[in-house]
């Protein structure tokens, strides 16, 4: 599979590499690997066990340093591109900071997370504590490592294959150790922790998705000690609709990106290398295996009209004056866009509030006349036949 899909991503860097600049060989590999290979809950659906997730990450690390070292070899010199890989991870703060114990747990949860990738392509192996909790696990149930071990070829062919490290970042967790033994073989027991909230977080539609702003700063400092301060790119950060009706006046929304874009530039001030930043998303689209059931975009999708038609939610004009102004400018000129942020939604929704109607004169023109009319064609030709055969 490594060999395959590195012979398509040489196909893309012939057919597009004069124009696309940045190249991201996987996004979001964990939830590839652990819904995709061990519980099934994605594609391909496949409930392997932790064993299934393990090796599916396995395949994807050295699939992602074939491609890297083809466009390296081949490409690079012609288009002067980059290469990346797009992580995705939550972040784990330890419940106490001077218990030593929360403090290593709240190491562990991000080693598992985001180390289980980005750690290989930094560093050239698995983290330490990684490859020590799922040995010990596995030894516990009488079988080696089911974490499999690159050779030392292939963790020097490894390390260094990421030009970029694009993030996906939506919410925060205390994490603290689990208070008894753990049940079974899966990739969460051998994690070793349990993860909590704060029940005065804001929620939103989707499971375990709670605005924490503060944690993306420290997620993204985190990033820059374990890895030398990488180019980063922050490929996926947003927040879902709260309800399954249209929702075009979307504060919740608007509230978490002033939040989390402001501990972005607080980042960016503390040395942190981000070059970009994109929220998830643009449009209501395609989530994993929740469908279009979950939200997440900036503009409204109706997706039971047949023209797809799209509407602004308030946080489309709050986001570009963001993009606009590169910042925060004073707190005046932001609480103007969250006015007129607010006059948009509800001119929004006084269409939206029509398309019913809308929709309903358009399946009438297009569909329902046609047909009628078609009957109406076909009837007079039956009567037409019968009339000619009797006077015959």
């Amino acid at each position: 599979m490594t060999r395959y899909f590195k012979d398509y991503a040489d196909l893309c860097f012939e057919s597009f590499g004069d124009r696309v600049k940045h190249w991201i060989t996987f996004s979001n590999p964990w939830a590839i690997a652990e819904e995709g290979y061990e519980t099934g809950q994605h594609a391909p659906g496949l409930k392997l066990g932790s064993v299934g997730a393990y090796k599916a990450a396995h395949h994807i690390i050295k699939a992602h340093a074939e491609v890297w070292h083809s466009y390296h070899k081949k490409w690079r010199h012609g288009q002067q591109g980059l290469v990346g890989i797009s992580l995705s991870s939550a972040w784990g703060e330890p419940v106490d900071l001077s218990n030593k114990t929360d403090v290593e747990v709240a190491e562990r949860y991000m080693q598992f997370s985001l180390g289980w990738f980005a750690n290989p392509l930094f560093h050239g192996d698995y983290p330490g504590v990684m490859k020590d909790y799922v040995g010990r696990k596995s030894a516990e149930q009488g079988t080696p490592s089911r974490l499999p071990a690159f050779s030392a070829q292939e963790k020097n062919y490894i390390k260094g294959t990421a030009d970029f490290l694009g993030i996906g970042h939506f919410t925060t967790y205390y994490v603290a150790q689990k208070s008894y033994p753990p049940l079974g073989t899966s990739y969460f027991t051998d994690r070793d922790l349990v993860e909590l909230v704060d029940p005065r977080w804001p929620e939103s539609g989707s499971k375990g998705l709670y605005s924490v702003p503060w944690g993306f700063r420290r997620l993204l400092n985190f990033l820059k000690v374990q890895y030398g301060n990488p180019l980063i790119y922050v490929t996926e950060n947003g927040i879902s609709e709260k309800l399954p009706c249209a929702q075009l006046c979307d504060n919740w929304r608007i509230d978490y990106i002033k939040g989390y874009t402001n501990e972005m530039l607080k980042a960016i001030k503390d040395g942190v290398n981000i070059q970009g930043y994109t929220v998830w998303s643009l449009l209501d689209k395609f989530e994993w295996n929740q469908g279009y059931s979950e939200r997440f975009g900036l503009y409204y999708v109706d997706f039971q009209n047949l023209n797809k038609p799209r509407y602004p939610k308030a946080s489309v004009h709050y986001y570009k004056e963001i993009i606009k102004a590169n910042g925060f400018p004073n707190a005046k000129e932001v609480a103007s866009w969250h006015h007129q942020a607010a006059d948009i939604c509800s001119l929004g929704s006084r269409l939206l509030m029509t398309e019913p109607l809308a929709s309903h004169m358009e399946m009438v023109t297009e569909i329902v006349v046609p047909t009628v009319f078609t009957l109406c064609i076909l009837i007079g030709a039956v009567l037409l036949l019968l009339l000619l055969r009797n006077h015959h």
